[in-house]
């Protein structure tokens, strides 16, 4: 846990947010500008600042976090089948559009067109 860092305030319940999901290892809640009509941010409760920083033995928990991520946006209002689906997008570093040192997946669904802008920050 960083002590500055919004996420791992979130994950520990120091700040408030929407929660969807909450388990030993990660978190998910509604994001406070969604860019879809579904849009969730899936966080590891384990500070690690971007994927750039994963290592071979978090393969377990991230794995998990994948799989976590299609039950989270069914349940939440993304369509299922080949004529619904949603985007799982995890920005990278600074060139890469990442704006909190913190690993997160934006979960980003439902019926389009979604609102003409830029890919997620954060």
């Amino acid at each position: 846990m960083s002590d500055n860092c919004i996420f791992c305030k979130i994950a520990s319940g120091e700040l408030p947010a929407k929660k969807v999901y909450e388990d030993d290892d990660c978190v998910a809640f509604h994001d406070i500008n969604p860019a879809a009509p579904v849009h969730l941010l899936l966080i590891p409760k384990k500070h690690v600042c971007s994927l750039a920083d994963i290592k071979d033995e978090d393969a377990p928990w991230l794995g998990r976090m994948v799989v976590l991520a299609q039950k989270l946006a069914f349940e939440n209002g993304c369509t299922p089948g080949h004529d619904g689906g949603f985007r799982l997008v995890a920005n990278t570093g600074r060139e890469g559009g990442q704006e909190v040192d913190h690993l997160h997946f934006h979960i980003l669904g439902g019926p389009r067109p979604w609102q003409k802008r830029a890919a997620p920050a954060a």
